[in-house]
């Protein structure tokens, strides 16, 4: 049974700084590709950042180059992402979402049509003010 559980979002001023984790639970392989990615209700969902664990490989969105780091901890089977410079823009839902691929995969990931059949977290809030 794959499980995502998110956690860390909330609510911060401008300029704030807020970690998000994503614990990932149920994936045979340990080469994966794991990231965030948010929407706000009315558009169209953004990737925000990604990582391939099994490597160095890791993918950012322009808008937040230089402010969010993603990291991973292989012995807790998390994802985290380190949100700096935090902007009014940034607000919104953000997901965990990961793919199971025991290859590099973030081509992938990035592919609209197979986000579809990831396996997704319920979702944690981002609101900056």
């Amino acid at each position: 049974h794959v499980q995502l559980v998110e956690s860390g979002g909330g609510e911060v001023q401008a300029g704030g700084s807020l970690r998000l984790s994503c614990v990932v639970s149920g994936y045979f392989y340990t080469k994966n590709c794991i990231g965030w990615i948010r929407q706000v209700p009315g558009e169209e969902r953004e990737e925000v950042a990604a990582i391939y664990t099994g490597g160095a490989d890791t993918y950012y969105n322009d808008s937040v180059k230089g402010r969010f780091i993603i990291s991973q901890d292989k012995g807790e089977n998390a994802v985290y992402l380190q949100m700096n410079g935090l902007k009014p823009e940034d607000t919104a839902r953000y997901y965990c979402a990961a793919l199971q691929a025991n290859n590099p995969c973030l081509d992938m990931w990035l592919d609209k049509k197979i986000q579809s059949l990831m396996d997704w977290g319920q979702g944690t809030q981002v609101t900056v003010s």
